[in-house]
C-alpha cells in the first residue's frame, strides 16, 4: 500500500510518500503525478521518501525519471539514502555501520 499526500507550499510541490512504492502503486504514482503537474506547475518537485518502506525496481526507474526533470528528494534511514544515491548518481552515504577489512576508520 501507499500513501500519497500533496503539499503545495509556496516555490515547492511535494508529494509526500508512505509505504511501499512497488507494484501497481508506482502507476498510481505517476497518474497522481500527471494530473498534478498537469493543473499546476511549481518551481521545484519534490519526493518526501522519508515514511517509504520498500522501493521496486519500477520504483527506481519512475523517480529516476523525476530527477531527470529536475526533481528533489529527502529521505532519511540508510535504505532511503541509499536508493536515492543510487537514483542521483551521488555517493553512497556511510551509515556507520561497521568497516570492512582495509577501510580506514577515520
Amino acid at each position: 500500500m501507499l500513501r500519497i499526500t500533496i503539499h503545495n507550499d509556496p516555490g515547492f510541490l511535494t508529494f509526500q510518500l508512505e509505504g511501499k512504492l512497488a507494484g501497481p502503486w508506482v502507476r498510481e504514482l505517476e497518474d497522481c503525478c500527471q494530473s498534478t503537474l498537469a493543473s499546476q506547475r511549481k518551481s521545484v518537485l519534490r519526493f518526501d521518501l522519508t515514511g517509504v518502506t520498500y522501493i521496486d525496481a519500477a520504483g527506481k526507474e519512475f523517480l529516476a525519471a523525476m530527477h531527470t526533470e529536475g526533481a528533489e528528494f529527502l529521505a532519511c534511514g540508510c535504505l532511503m539514502r541509499a536508493v536515492v544515491a543510487e537514483i542521483t548518481d551521488a555517493p553512497v552515504p556511510d551509515c556507520g555501520g561497521p568497516k570492512r577489512e582495509g577501510e580506514n576508520l577515520t
